[in-house]
Formats: structure tokens, C-alpha cells, sequence
């Protein structure tokens, strides 16, 4: 799998599906989740409504991923996940692994080639951005080598600073990748 890190605004990428810092409600928030919301229509929001009216009425855990049409957006998908908030004490960093891990687990699922993402939990759910990083790139090689076979050909990580996008590309450099 190619990885792309690169700073921007994720609503604007033309892959296949873009991946949403979602809070559990899935009825929209700040950051990432608003813009999302707001690139994507009202009926984004109807969407995430039906799907707590039925699969998840309690809303969807922290580190799992659920998809939507992207509507207005030029993804295919949305892919909604939670990541744990540290600031109420979810601090286990496989949480945030799973969100990367279910995210692209998904993704391969719906068939999709190329999938972006945010830096999930590194804004008001209190992860460093480095730790992000850190789960981004366990998840994406773990990935690839739970799934040789999978469709999907393009990672890309979509970040809203400088800073946090030195953060990733400096993880990922280290690593290798």
C-alpha cells in the first residue's frame, strides 16, 4: 500500500472513501467531524441518524468504524470512527489503533483502492499528534500484512498543520516507510 502524508482539508480529496473523527454520537461536532458534515449535506446527517435509530442506538465505541455514503463529498464513503478520549480517561493506545485498523478493515470491505485520513484523536480527545502518528503507522502495516491481498493501494494522511504533518512523516520516516 502507498502512503500519502500531506497537509490539507481532507473534504476535498478524491479517494475513494475519506475517514471521519467522529464523536459517538455521529451527529456531527468541530474539527474534522464538522467539516465533514458541512462538505458532505444534510443528508450525511440523516444518514448517521438512521444508523442510530438502528444498528447503533447507543452511538459507535471508540475505536470502531462504521460506514456512510459521502453525498456531496468526492468520496465514494465515509468512515466514521471514535477515537478514545483521553481527557475522560481512555487511554489505552490499541484503542487508537483500532480506529485506524477498523478504518481501513472497512474500507477494504466496501472495495475500496484509496482511503484518507485524519489524525484521529490528536485534536480535542488530548492524543499527541506523535502518538497518533505512532498508531497510524502500526495499523497501516499491520494491515498489510493481515490482508496481502487486499484492493486497497493508497493511504493518505490528511493533516490540518505543518506541525502535525512533520509529526507523521517523521514517525513514518523513522520506521522505514
Amino acid at each position: 500500500m502507498r502512503i500519502i502524508i500531506l497537509q490539507g482539508d481532507i473534504t476535498t480529496r478524491t479517494v475513494d472513501a475519506i475517514v471521519n473523527a467522529a464523536n459517538s454520537s455521529l451527529l456531527g461536532g468541530g474539527g474534522v467531524d464538522g467539516a465533514i458534515h458541512r462538505a458532505a449535506g444534510p443528508e450525511l446527517l440523516a444518514a448517521c441518524r438512521g444508523l442510530r435509530e438502528t444498528d447503533l442506538p447507543h452511538g459507535l465505541a471508540p475505536g470502531a468504524a462504521v460506514a456512510t455514503p459521502g453525498f456531496r463529498l468526492p468520496a465514494r464513503w465515509v468512515i466514521h470512527t471514535v477515537g478514545p478520549n483521553r481527557h475522560v480517561g481512555q487511554t489505552n493506545p490499541a484503542l487508537l489503533v483500532s480506529c485506524f485498523s477498523e478504518s481501513l478493515r472497512l474500507a477494504d470491505s466496501l472495495g475500496a483502492a484509496s482511503v484518507a485520513f485524519p489524525a484521529v484523536g490528536g485534536g480535542v480527545y488530548g492524543w499527541h499528534v506523535r502518538q497518533v502518528a505512532e498508531a497510524a503507522y502500526d495499523a497501516v502495516t499491520g494491515f498489510g500484512a493481515s490482508y496481502p491481498a487486499s484492493a486497497l493501494e493508497l493511504a493518505e494522511f490528511v493533516l490540518f498543520s505543518p506541525e502535525v504533518e512533520q509529526a507523521f512523516k517523521t514517525v513514518f520516516d523513522q520506521r522505514g516507510v
